[in-house]
């Protein structure tokens, strides 16, 4: 398949991309300062012009997504939306443009994460982010098949335990490359509308 990889430089792309180039497809890796192409999904021009210059593709992952942590009383209204933008709607414009770009029955597949359902302390800006993407994902299923759309949900990564360990005490971590997997799963199985929580 060929793929486009959204978020390909950080942690998670690196390893998304590994766990699906060692499964022989093809990535287009895509970042905004790095990869094959450097494009910021924030922005809907640049999206239309990514999938301008990319053409035709079987999947579409994203593993990009940015939103602020701070307390509740010192988040400001403008705080909120460039979490929503820089989260939600990035991600949404991806499905929402692509879906005349990938194959008949070729897939999306998101990024959420576990505060969704777990929130913390200074999260509510990821949580608002996260839930607002797994209803979407849910929504969208039923409307774009037989392509297909996902997200992976993941709790705090094993190897960043030592800078985010703290913010999530008692919970259990993933390793990267198993939330990895979950983008193979999502890619190359079957289901649709699902969130894949590790």
């Amino acid at each position: 398949m060929k793929i486009l990889l959204i978020g390909a430089t950080g942690k998670l792309g690196t390893a998304v991309h590994e766990a699906l180039a060692a499964r022989s497809h093809e990535i287009v890796t895509v970042g905004r300062s790095g990869g094959d192409l450097q494009y910021d999904i924030t922005d809907t021009a640049q999206v239309t012009e990514l999938y301008d210059r990319v053409g035709q593709v079987d999947a579409v992952v994203s593993a990009a997504g940015d939103v602020l942590y701070k307390p509740v009383t010192e988040m400001t209204p403008d705080d909120y939306t460039s979490a929503f933008r820089g989260k939600v709607l990035s991600q949404i414009d991806l499905v929402r443009q692509g879906v005349s770009r990938i194959a008949e029955r070729g897939s999306f597949t998101l990024i959420t994460g576990v505060l969704a359902h777990e929130p913390i302390p200074t999260g509510s800006a990821a949580s608002m982010a996260n839930g607002a993407l797994e209803a979407f994902v849910r929504a969208a299923a039923i409307e774009i098949a037989p392509q297909r759309i996902n997200a992976v949900s993941p709790t705090v990564f094993t190897e960043s335990l030592a800078k985010y360990g703290d913010f999530f005490p008692g919970v259990p971590s993933v390793a990267v490359a198993d939330v990895a997997q979950a983008y193979v799963r999502s890619v190359e199985g079957a289901q649709t509308g699902q969130v894949y929580a590790l």
